[in-house]
């Protein structure tokens, strides 16, 4: 984040994707308070995939039929699929 803050354009867009990727994003957002909090990203796909696959097993469909899942926390214990938007 402190690197990003002192050389990074303010319009960069940054993803993090090592977990736990949301922990690590707030770090890196809290590092760089030059950035708009907008521009930081957490990939938690892994666990999304997981969650629609689940869900998709449940209503007997295929997966690809299954959007609008959410998942919130991080890779662990933490994380809670949200399934109250999904279709």
């Amino acid at each position: 984040g402190k690197a990003l803050n002192a050389v990074a354009s303010r319009n960069v867009k940054v993803i993090v994707v090592g977990n736990p990727c949301n922990t690590n994003a707030l770090i890196c957002l809290k590092n760089a308070p030059n950035i708009p909090a907008k521009n930081f990203h957490a990939l938690t796909r892994l666990d999304e995939n997981r969650a629609k696959c689940q869900l998709a097993l449940k209503a007997g469909v295929f997966y690809d039929k299954v959007s609008n899942m959410t998942i919130w926390g991080n890779h662990s214990t933490t994380q809670v699929p949200d399934f109250l938007n999904a279709k």
